[in-house]
Parts: C-alpha cells; sequence; structure tokens
C-alpha cells in the first residue's frame, strides 16, 4: 500500500500481512508470512492490507472480531465476503477514487491494478480516521 495513504489514517500498533523484506513498513509490530499473522494474537489498532484471493476472509473475519482496524481490499461489494464480513459488521467504507497502485517488495510503484479500492473500518474511531482522512473517494458509515 502506498506509505502516504496509510499516513493519513494514523499510527497503527500491528500490521499482521507485512511483506518480507517490505520496503516500508505500516505498524509498530509488522507479521510476515513467517510470523503467520492469522494465527496470533492481534493487540491494538490494526492495518490489515489480507492476500487477496481465496483465504482473505480469514483475515477480515479476524479483524472483524477483534474489532478495531482498517482494511484495504478489492471494492467487489457483491461478494460474499463483502457480505458476511462487511455490509453488516464494519462501522464504515471509504471507496477510493480511482485505482490504487501498490508497490511491488522492491520499492517500485506498479501498474494500475484491474479493480478498484476500498478501506474498511472496524470501531467507530477507526471509522472517524476513514472520514477525516483526506482520501479521495467517499465516505460511508454502516452504523
Amino acid at each position: 500500500t502506498p506509505p502516504e495513504l496509510v499516513k493519513r489514517l494514523g499510527i497503527f500498533d500491528l500490521d499482521p500481512c507485512c511483506p518480507i523484506d517490505a520496503p516500508f513498513l505500516h505498524a509498530k509490530t509488522n507479521y510476515t508470512t513467517v510470523e503467520n499473522g492469522l494465527t496470533k494474537e492481534w493487540v491494538g489498532r490494526v492495518y490489515l492490507n489480507p492476500p487477496y484471493g481465496k483465504g482473505m476472509e480469514l483475515w477480515l473475519e479476524k479483524l472483524k472480531i477483534h474489532g478495531n482496524g482498517i482494511a484495504l481490499i478489492f471494492a467487489r461489494t457483491e461478494t460474499k465476503c463483502f457480505f458476511e464480513h462487511i455490509w453488516n459488521h464494519a462501522d464504515a467504507i471509504l471507496f477510493v477514487k480511482g485505482r490504487i497502485r501498490f508497490y511491488h517488495v522492491s520499492g517500485i510503484q506498479g501498474g494500475t491494478p484491474g479493480a478498484p479500492s476500498v478501506f474498511i473500518a472496524y470501531g467507530s474511531e477507526n471509522a472517524m480516521a476513514l472520514k477525516n482522512s483526506g482520501i479521495a473517494g467517499r465516505f460511508l458509515s454502516l452504523k
């Protein structure tokens, strides 16, 4: 995730899906695939950009239960995952205007992805962080 976007959301205690040899860090504590953040206890405010595809719902389920954090995923609002973990459980969402160009582990920004992105807030303080972030897009309160 571009670091300038995450900085607009405030300080995070944990990133449970940090790449190995990440070019920049988004939280005070960072778990890579070596530590397997899905099996660890989550403490504090979490920034979650989960592995996309099969298994992503496990990460969103854990954040939903934890109740304190912001996730970033593709805005595929019709999916079973979105209905089971976001529409009825998140506090707010922010649909990002345009497409986020993510970084490769090399530190080089990649091309335009094939789908738009959405930030998902769990917890009222994280909903306010989204609302006040200044990130271009459309904010929706879900509570």
